[in-house]
């Protein structure tokens, strides 16, 4: 990336554009931009702008385009990678006003929502309608559609119901020089035998636009949801009881797993949930569909949970007793900040088959680094959460974290797993992305980029280690060029309906 000319009057140009109640650039007011949830890495960016529209969205764009400045796409900062976090001179584009529910069909199954609408609160607004929107990850009452888009978010239910790419339809997206383009309908993301360019950009960390109206599918609600919790004394036996459930043929919506030092800081926070604190682990499982077949797989999975003896199981149809179960899941890192000032949320995958032994090994990693490790995870998909809380202020415990975590990665690539399952790479894992490709594998990936970001301005310095390849990347912008449908000025949003 060429070096950002300078451009004094920026900042004024902006002000012009947005109005300056919408362009923030003191020092004091920035403060809250310089990091999101990955607090090791922490940079203030230029300025903070906050659109409103797609409109106001390009003209943005096409300023700090033409002035050669880079710019960095932001929900609500609840990534745990880096990925929003500015460097250098760049701007931020905060979607956080363009929280707009456009559209929502009832007979077609979706909803065509602006950026910054809040993952819960969008399926608060279908609920009446007897739907909701799947993807769940754990910060679901904060973090935005948006950022879910581009980290390609999971949370407990994608077990059953997949990743944020599996319930994007459409997107309008502005590209990093200012143009708009449309990808996927609401009849699906690619036409038959077409590029899935909808599903490339889903997970591209906002290195290749920002999306200002996303497309997603409804689900219809289950005739019945039913919650189990299972302690156990081991966490072996919490493992071996997933495996069971999984190799019996059930398929659970989800599947998750808290140990010790999770449950008794959960239990000691305002997300306490009842939880047995004696437990070297809890299980906790969720059943939905037919009445018949919820209550015959729960039946089934109680006789899994007695032959791995566990300590206790709860069972929960109704929703607020479902609700207390969940609440200290959904709470579980927020719970962490009892513990100390920082937490380092790692994401690394590893088979089924391999959990007992990639956590046995990260407990050990754990003791030798002297840092302070609890685990919470998606157990149906070998989805690890390490959490290490530590001070952040102390550059020796900080050093001693990131040691830590970089072992616990190789260790998941070790095991024929992966470095990330959900939070993605942004700055974190720069580090750690040889161990999982080849250079000829990031060469590949920086030339895909490079059709939609030729000029690194749209999130500069993320997910890949060091550009490889230039802007002339051969056949790829025809090959590209031919499903995107590129137009200067967006077209207004359907009503709300």
């Amino acid at each position: 990336m060429t070096s950002p000319a300078k451009s004094p009057n920026l900042e004024r140009d902006l002000a012009q554009l947005l109005g300056r109640d919408r362009v923030l650039c003191t020092r004091d007011a920035l403060l809250a931009w310089e990091c999101d949830g990955f607090t090791v890495h922490k940079s203030r960016p230029r300025a903070v702008v906050l659109p409103e529209s797609t409109a106001e969205v390009q003209a943005v764009i096409k300023l700090l385009h033409s002035a050669n400045v880079p710019f960095v796409p932001r929900g609500a900062g609840t990534c745990l990678s880096g990925g929003p976090t500015a460097s250098g001179n760049a701007v931020i584009i905060d979607c956080a006003r363009m929280r707009k529910v456009i559209k929502i069909s009832t007979e077609d199954l979706f909803a065509v929502v602006q950026p910054g609408v809040v993952n819960l609160n969008l399926t608060t607004e279908v609920t009446p309608y007897g739907l909701h929107y799947a993807p769940d990850p754990s910060s679901q009452s904060v973090c935005t559609i948006g950022g879910n888009l581009a980290e390609n978010s999971g949370g407990p239910h994608c077990f059953k119901y997949g990743m944020t790419t599996d319930h994007v339809l459409a997107a309008t997206i502005v590209l990093p020089d200012g143009e708009v383009v449309h990808l996927g309908s609401t009849t699906g993301p690619r036409t038959p035998h077409g590029i899935d360019v909808l599903g490339l950009f889903c997970g591209s960390e906002g290195t290749f636009g920002i999306a200002t109206e996303i497309t997603v599918r409804l689900c219809r609600n289950q005739q019945e949801v039913r919650t189990m919790l299972a302690s156990f004394d081991s966490m072996s036996a919490a493992c071996r009881s997933v495996g069971k459930i999984i190799s019996a043929g059930l398929v659970p919506a989800a599947l998750e797993i808290l140990d010790q030092a999770t449950i008794r800081a959960v239990e000691a926070s305002i997300y306490r949930a009842g939880y047995p604190e004696n437990a070297a682990a809890v299980l906790l499982v969720e059943l939905d569909g037919p009445h018949e077949v919820v209550v015959e797989d729960a039946a089934e999975i109680a006789t899994i949970f007695v032959a791995h003896d566990a300590l206790k199981v709860e069972e929960a149809t109704d929703p607020k007793e479902r609700k207390r179960l969940w609440k200290g899941r959904k709470g579980a890192f927020g719970a962490m900040g009892r513990i100390d000032t920082d937490l380092y949320v790692l994401d690394g995958v590893v088979p089924r088959t391999k959990l007992e032994e990639a956590l046995e090994k990260i407990t050990e990693i754990g003791q030798r680094h002297r840092v302070n490790l609890t685990n919470v995870f998606h157990a149906g998909d070998g989805n690890l959460h390490p959490n290490i809380s530590f001070d952040g202020r102390d550059k020796e415990a900080t050093a001693r974290t990131i040691a830590a975590g970089h072992e616990i990665l190789q260790l998941c690539m070790d095991l024929g797993g992966s470095i990330t399952g959900e939070h993605g790479i942004g700055t974190e894992k720069l580090d750690h992305v040889s161990m999982m490709f080849e250079p000829e594998d990031l060469e590949v990936m920086a030339r895909v980029r490079a059709v939609f970001n030729p000029d690194d301005l749209c999130n500069p310095g993320k997910v890949l280690p060091q550009r490889n390849a230039c802007a002339e990347v051969s056949k790829w912008p025809q090959m590209v060029a031919k499903v995107l449908d590129v137009e200067d000025t967006p077209q207004e949003p359907e009503s709300t309906s």
